[in-house]
């Protein structure tokens, strides 16, 4: 699917948390933010598309999801905290190339062509993945090594990139063709950037068959780009993009130019994006994958880089200047985008209260993001109840609307609309601080429910003040007013 991850070290953001988001770009899918009870998960899970079953232990965590509300292709829970306190972003779709493919293929779900043959099942891939790793694990570290388990054991049937974070570590594992597999821990300091590409850029063998401290990797990975002829390095430096991933022409439009904007917000000073000197264009395969940002780094700028579109730059959609570029490359903020979750794992509160769990849904530019206490048993309705009819009585479908009425009126809404978004993030920001405060100082950690309806009303008093302003906006400017003094 395709998408872009944002994934932020605990010494790269301003309050010490470990951070991993993504805007999870389906095609106008229907999201819902819930909590899955252990009573609620299965002891044997089936896939809708790849029809594959794998046995499930019998110990399954407390955890939120963010599934699809049509369940006809599967449930595709995208992303969610457990109530250990680790996160879950999956997936970020990838690239990879032919040899890679040829010599380990994905693990396609085939029906049976004729009346007595079998269907061949397929491996696991994005409608999984959380369900199966998340109410599981402990640590991101945990989570890499089950779904590795998983991977081997049965197969994907896709090339994706999964990052998992806890409060000290967060780690970035992607798929090898259809069994094979490296994970990173993201250095404390820096900010990774993936815009739907393998993004792993260097990588320790030795560590990984060695210490495992920052490194992990298939047990015969080695063996498999030698006997393969995998290795496209020359400088003697292991650079697994040139191994493992693709270069191609449609990347420079699709992928890179997303690398390209995200690191010139966060490196404005340390590295040059623009100019005929520049270390960096928005087609350039070099992108890192990892950066040290400039400065520290906020919920409130990942937010901003999930949901730009180019903007001061010649390639930006909504431009009034003729730029003869406008709208050549593929914008982060998307119109068909389901949800964009942020997970966030904190340091500086007591256990119970560490997740938070901030969420968008519909088109990034014109929603906000809003955050709620993942350990809770349940979520608002706002959040929770949304069905297939589209209603002004949920979250998801209020941020739809306001992105369809602000979108052709861009110039005319986009300040009411960044004063909404802020609305949100400042009232939301002043509501945590103060049950942060009320549940530490009482010891009573229940009331993350009380907390997240007091959210969501805020959020929901806030996003239908906007949809009137935009609808107000989109009326006088419909293309069949008339008044009599226009004769």
């Amino acid at each position: 699917m395709p998408c872009t991850t944002i994934l932020v070290g605990k010494r790269a953001s301003n309050d010490h948390s470990t951070m991993i988001a993504r805007t999870d770009d389906g095609h106008f899918d229907v999201k819902k933010l819930i909590v899955m009870e252990p009573k609620m998960q299965k002891r044997t899970y089936k896939s809708v598309l790849s029809h594959v079953q794998i046995p499930l232990p019998d110990d399954p965590l407390r955890c939120t999801a963010c599934p699809s509300v049509d369940l006809s292709k599967g449930l595709w829970a995208a992303t969610g905290i457990n109530a250990a306190n680790v996160g879950v972003t999956a997936t970020e779709t990838i690239s990879s190339n032919p040899r890679v493919l040829s010599a380990d293929p994905l693990v396609v779900y085939k029906k049976a062509a004729k009346r007595g043959e079998k269907d061949v099942i397929g491996g696991i891939g994005e409608e999984d993945i959380v369900v199966l790793v998340l109410p599981y694990i402990r640590t991101a570290r945990e989570g890499v090594l089950r779904l590795a388990s998983l991977l081997e054991t049965y197969g994907t049937y896709e090339s994706n990139g999964i990052a998992f974070n806890d409060e000290n570590e967060i780690w970035w594992m992607e798929t090898i063709g259809g069994h094979h597999w490296m994970a990173r821990r993201v250095p404390d300091d820096q900010v990774v950037i993936a815009p739907n590409q393998f993004g792993l850029d260097g990588f320790d063998l030795d560590d990984a068959f060695g210490e495992q401290r920052d490194h992990l990797c298939s047990a015969d990975l080695r063996e498999f780009i030698a006997e393969n002829h995998l290795d496209l390095n020359q400088d003697g430096r292991f650079n697994p993009r040139n191994v493992f991933g693709s270069r191609r022409d449609s990347d420079h439009v699709y992928n890179t130019p997303r690398a390209w904007f995200m690191g010139r917000y966060l490196c404005p000073l340390s590295h040059r994006w623009e100019g005929p000197d520049a270390e960096f264009g928005p087609e350039s395969d070099c992108i890192p994958w990892a950066l040290t940002p400039d400065r520290k780094v906020s919920v409130e700028d990942v937010k901003y880089l999930l949901s730009t579109h180019f903007q001061g730059t010649d390639f930006d959609p909504y431009t009034n200047r003729d730029t003869g570029k406008r709208g050549m490359y593929r914008s982060i903020g998307i119109n068909r985008t389901g949800v964009a979750a942020l997970c966030q794992i904190r340091s500086d509160v007591p256990e119970p209260i560490r997740g938070i769990e901030w969420i968008c849904f519909g088109p990034t530019t014109f929603n906000a993001l809003l955050p709620v206490y993942a350990n809770a048993p349940k979520m608002p309705a706002y959040l929770s109840a949304v069905t297939m009819d589209v209603s002004t009585e949920n979250f998801y479908w209020s941020s739809r609307l306001l992105a369809a009425l602000c979108d052709p009126h861009f110039a005319q809404t986009v300040q009411p609309m960044e004063r909404y978004q802020d609305a949100v993030f400042t009232k939301g920001r002043q509501l945590i601080r103060e049950y942060d405060r009320k549940m530490t100082d009482a010891g009573d950690f229940s009331l993350t429910v009380e907390a997240n309806d007091a959210l969501a009303k805020m959020a929901r008093e806030q996003t239908q003040k906007i949809l009137s302003e935009a609808l107000q906006v989109a009326s006088e400017r419909m293309k069949n007013g008339y008044n009599r003094a226009d004769n």
